[in-house]
């Protein structure tokens, strides 16, 4: 099953994001974009809408394993951290994509099972830190 990791984090949204953002650079992952969701429904639909921050990240060592097991895996890249307000709260949540790709039958589960174990240590020791 799946794991999604939420947390509440005890600081505003925007040091938030930049938590977040220097956490997954220390423990090894690359931080390919940050982007405010948020901010394009603003500018392309006229809408104000809570804060939403997508954060990408990519863990080139867990990559490869992943697309060694199976080139399918890459349709789930990169590993995504969100950051958002909600009721007056601000969240972080993370998705296994490691996790998914078996389930959604893009690579055998006993290949992955490996993948899944790195990653996740790697995950979970930024998420510790959040």
């Amino acid at each position: 099953m799946v794991d999604i990791l939420k947390k509440e984090l005890k600081m505003e949204f925007d040091a938030a994001v930049a938590h977040v953002e220097k956490i997954i650079v220390e423990e090894g992952f690359s931080h390919m974009l940050t982007k405010s969701i948020d901010q394009i429904f603003k500018k392309k639909l006229g809408i104000d809408y809570d804060k939403y921050t997508i954060i990408l990240a990519c863990g080139p060592n867990f990559a490869k394993a992943a697309l060694d097991v199976s080139k399918n895996v890459g349709l789930l890249f990169p590993c995504s951290f969100v950051v958002y307000e909600e009721n007056g709260k601000v969240y972080v949540s993370h998705a296994s994509i490691m996790k998914i790709a078996p389930e959604a039958g893009l690579a055998p589960l006993d290949k992955m099972k490996p993948v899944i174990e790195m990653t996740g240590k790697a995950v979970h020791a930024a998420w510790d830190r959040f």
